[in-house]
């Protein structure tokens, strides 16, 4: 795989190319990569990517994506030129099933994975759908939207709102579609975090995800705050991720072992 240095409609920015690590961060039901406006740009070693969905913000104009079997068809074909050094994969609620059903597709593929998925508030794909969106009426999801714009430090325009409600419900389906039999271990490596405060998805909701990597090798993370405290890229969610991303980083050669 060599990089390709055309736009990629799928981030919203071009990767550098000489970052060492790239962490691939995929947006919240209903809204798009702009989400993360409050994030670094990079974490520890990893620079990072914002994965942007069809039917949002720029990409407005597009259909929806439809399932997220049919999502990462188009998706894996728009990362793969970036996908040529370790990476990891972010998703919070609804946007970490969409990266695992995306890490999945790889596995199938027999190409490269993931070196991490980082999986915040959410339940096992096995265990789903679980959440209280799922069974909300367009009212209902519109004052969700309006809630969620302020804590993305936005405020809410009716019109634009309207237009949410449609691409937040088709998310929300698409979620609810995407349910497994019984877990699937991929040959990578899980941190799942889970949040005190999550009145949406209780971090005890999280533990399923331990049956997704061999040997049970996830390191499960507790943080302070509620559902929405990762978009202001709180210090302690930072932490972890860095500490995380670190150890994928190619290790520098020295003068000694040049010579």
């Amino acid at each position: 795989m060599t990089s390709d240095r055309r736009p990629s409609k799928w981030l919203l920015r071009r990767p550098k190319d000489d970052s060492p690590v790239r962490v691939f961060c995929f947006p919240y039901a209903g809204v798009g990569a702009s989400m993360y406006a409050k994030w670094p740009r990079t974490i520890g070693p990893a620079e990072v990517c914002l994965v942007q969905l069809p039917g949002r913000e720029n990409r407005l104009r597009e259909p929806h994506f439809g399932t997220y079997e049919e999502l990462t068809e188009g998706l894996l074909e728009g990362l793969e030129p970036h996908l040529d050094r370790p990476f990891a994969f972010f998703g919070h609620c609804s946007g970490a099933l969409p990266a695992f059903a995306a890490a999945a597709e790889l596995a199938r593929r027999g190409q490269r994975l993931p070196d991490r998925l980082f999986l915040s508030s959410q339940v096992a794909p096995h265990e789903g759908p679980y959440g209280r969106l799922l069974d909300l009426g367009h009212d209902e999801l519109a004052d969700e939207l309006v809630a969620l714009t302020r804590a993305m430090g936005g405020e809410p325009h009716p019109d634009l709102i309207d237009l949410g409600v449609g691409i937040l419900a088709a998310d929300i389906e698409a979620n609810r579609r995407y349910r497994l039999d019984a877990p699937l271990r991929l040959p990578t490596t899980l941190t799942t975090i889970g949040w005190r405060e999550d009145t949406v998805i209780p971090a005890a909701k999280t533990a399923g995800w331990r049956e997704y990597a061999p040997d049970g090798d996830t390191r499960e993370v507790l943080l302070d705050g509620g559902h929405y405290a990762f978009l202001d890229a709180p210090e302690a969610l930072v932490a972890e991720l860095a500490a995380d991303l670190a150890a994928l980083a190619p290790l520098k050669k020295t003068e000694a072992d040049r010579t």
